[in-house]
C-alpha cells in the first residue's frame, strides 16, 4: 500500500460510547425520543443531521435546526470525553513510524471540523496527515466512498493503493466502493458484524498488533 486513510471516531480514539451517551441524552432528554442505546448504535454514521432524519423522520427539523442541534451535541461530548483523550494503544508509534518513511497519510470522518480540530490538536497529531476530508467536504457519507476517494486524490493516490482503517460496517463499506482494503479496529463492533464485507484485510483490537510493523517494514 503506499498511502494509508484513517477513520477518525472509533479507530484513531475509544469514544464512540461517549457520542453513543450524547446522542442518547439529545435524542430523548431534550428532543423527546425514547430511543434505547441499541436503536442509537447503529444509526451513528454519516453526517449528524442524516443521524437526526434516521431518528426522526424526514420533516421533524429544518437544517438550521439540525445543524444547531449537531453543534449542541458534539459540545457535549468534548465536554465529557476530553480527559479521556488518547489515541489508541500502538497508534502513536505507528502514525510515527509511517511518517518516517513518508508514507502519505489523510483522515477521512464522517465527523464535522469542530470534532477533528478537537482531537487533532488536542493530541498535537495535526502534522501527520496530509489531507483531511470531513463532513463538510463531501455531499454523500458513507457508505458512499466520496469520502475515502476524496482523500485517495487529495494524497495524489490511486484509491487502489490506499489501505483504510476503520470500526464500522459502513465505513468498511465505504471502502470496498472506492475500491479500497480495510483493517478493522474491533473497539466497537465484532467481527462478525463484517462477516458479508470481501475487503477487510485484518482485525485488531488496537495498533500493538503485530500486523501492523508489518504494514511499515517493506518500506
Amino acid at each position: 500500500m503506499k498511502a494509508f486513510i484513517f477513520d477518525l471516531n472509533g479507530t484513531m480514539i475509544n469514544d464512540m460510547a461517549y457520542h453513543t451517551r450524547a446522542w442518547q441524552n439529545l435524542l430523548n432528554n431534550e428532543l423527546g425520543g425514547n430511543f434505547t442505546w441499541d436503536e442509537i448504535k447503529p444509526q451513528m454514521y454519516g453526517k449528524n443531521p442524516e443521524v437526526l432524519v434516521r431518528m426522526f423522520g424526514a420533516n421533524r427539523f429544518t437544517n438550521d435546526e439540525m445543524n444547531r442541534l449537531s453543534i449542541e451535541k458534539e459540545k457535549k461530548y468534548q465536554e465529557e470525553f476530553l480527559p479521556y483523550l488518547e489515541l489508541l494503544p500502538g497508534l502513536h508509534d505507528f502514525l510515527e513510524s509511517a511518517y518516517q518513511k513518508g508514507l502519505p497519510m489523510a483522515i477521512g470522518s464522517a465527523a464535522i471540523p469542530f470534532n477533528i480540530d478537537f482531537v487533532l490538536d488536542n493530541l498535537n497529531i495535526r502534522h501527520y496527515f496530509k489531507a483531511i476530508v470531513s463532513a463538510d467536504d463531501v455531499e454523500l457519507s458513507k457508505p458512499h466512498p466520496e469520502t475515502f476517494l476524496k482523500a485517495a486524490q487529495l494524497l495524489n493516490v490511486e484509491p487502489a493503493d490506499c489501505l483504510v482503517f476503520e470500526d464500522v460496517p459502513k465505513g468498511a463499506e465505504a471502502a470496498a466502493n472506492a475500491g479500497m482494503k480495510t483493517v478493522i479496529i474491533t473497539t466497537t463492533h465484532e467481527p462478525e458484524e463484517f462477516k458479508n464485507l470481501q475487503n477487510v484485510l485484518h482485525f485488531a483490537e488496537d495498533f500493538r498488533d503485530g500486523y501492523f510493523e508489518s504494514l511499515i517494514s517493506p518500506l
